[in-house]
């Protein structure tokens, strides 16, 4: 988990709280008259507060089952029908979103509450998948079912794929979205689909069904699918981009290039090329830094100068390499967004960009010197280096 994910997980966690637990216990007992409301809360209580984000999930979600076991057996359509009762009508509350306060009878869960229905979903429906997606698909307008989706994707294949394909059709964007979001090989927070990041073309015929969705939030998960897959088969996203970029309207053209970013970031030739920037700088390039030595916590200074010696404009991509100190010595270098422009004939511009070099939770820094690379159109034309120090 990356550390903007790791910070949200954080601020995410609190929302699965007491105030949650009270209202899942309250229109649990409004649809099921036989469970015991008070022994549910209290079990859920115990032991919430010193958890993280998903433990808590699980952790609630274990306790839903023995409730439900309690009053209903084994009876899993039963349990996805009370479930189901106990969700807020679609549309009444703002997607993701549930009141703070006392648990309204004629709302119904909505919001951060219904991810430990939609994880006991996938924790006692597999025996049962077409039920079990059904219920995510009620839960899912509620509150994302993305991540109950993906044991039944490697379980039930056939059955949820065809489910899936259906589901591109249906009036909510929320079910459309998860259709893409489910399905994503490397979703964050969720476990990586091994499957699809070896073979990803079970996804490609969705994915091409919903990049012209009329809804932004559906596109936006189809972009970011796309990136994950260009992880791991970029020659993928290649074919991709050389089908369904020519012509595109704005709204997929915007798609397909947040689709691009990792292999645009990477200066991957091909992918540039789709864009219109994979030709090299025909004239100079140089970076220069300073000061040449800073503290951890400081910052660099980058000063890019281009001259164009071309006829006509150029349209260029302009990324920089941080080649980080490693502990043994070596050099990690990680990828930064610069600048996207273009150079007029002849034109000379300057670009300046403050680096700054924090402690953050994902990194280590080491002290020594770092080389910083200058990436245009994928092709690295210049570096300078500066001297990091640190306490030690």
């Amino acid at each position: 988990m990356g550390c903007y994910a790791a910070i949200m997980a954080e601020a995410f966690r609190n929302l699965l709280d007491e105030v949650a637990v009270a209202q899942i216990g309250f229109h649990l007992a409004r649809v099921l008259p036989g469970l015991d409301r008070h022994a549910f809360e209290r079990e859920a209580r115990t032991g919430l507060a010193a958890l993280e984000l998903k433990a808590r999930v699980q952790h609630l979600s274990a306790v839903l089952e023995r409730h439900l076991q309690q009053v209903l057996a084994e009876d899993f359509a039963a349990a996805c029908d009370a479930l189901e009762a106990a969700l807020a009508p679609p549309g009444l509350l703002p997607w993701g979103e549930a009141p703070r306060g006392p648990a309204d009878p004629a709302a119904g869960l909505a919001g951060w509450a219904v991810w430990p229905l939609t994880d006991w979903v996938a924790r006692c429906g597999l025996h049962a998948p077409d039920r079990a997606l059904d219920a995510l698909h009620a839960m899912t307008q509620r509150f994302t079912a993305e991540w109950a989706l993906r044991p039944f994707i490697e379980a039930h294949p056939e059955r949820t794929w065809a489910r899936l394909a259906a589901w591109c059709e249906d009036p909510s964007e929320h079910v459309r979205r998860l259709v893409s979001e489910g399905s994503r090989p490397r979703l964050p927070w969720g476990r990586r689909l091994q499957g699809l990041i070896r073979d990803p073309s079970p996804t490609l015929p969705l994915l091409a069904r919903l990049q012209d969705d009329t809804s932004a939030y559906v596109r936006r998960s189809v972009a970011n699918h796309l990136n994950d897959l260009s992880r791991d088969h970029p020659e993928q996203l290649v074919r991709w981009l050389q089908t369904h970029l020519p012509q595109a309207p704005a709204p997929r053209r915007a798609l397909l290039r947040h689709a691009s970013r990792t292999l645009i970031k990477a200066g991957h030739p091909q992918v540039l090329a789709a864009w219109g920037q994979g030709e090299p700088l025909a004239g100079r390039a140089t970076l220069t830094l300073r000061p040449g030595a800073i503290a951890l916590g400081e910052a660099v200074e980058l000063r890019v100068g281009l001259q164009s010696q071309a006829g006509s404009a150029q349209p260029l991509v302009i990324d920089y390499a941080v080649h980080h100190v490693k502990a043994d010595g070596r050099a990690s270098p990680k990828v930064f967004k610069g600048w996207t422009l273009t150079l007029a004939p002849g034109e000379a511009r300057v670009l300046t960009r403050r680096h700054a070099l924090r402690p953050i939770s994902t990194r280590r820094y080491h002290p020594g010197w770092h080389r910083i690379t200058l990436q245009v159109n994928g092709q690295t034309l210049a570096e300078a280096g500066f001297e990091l120090l640190t306490d030690g």
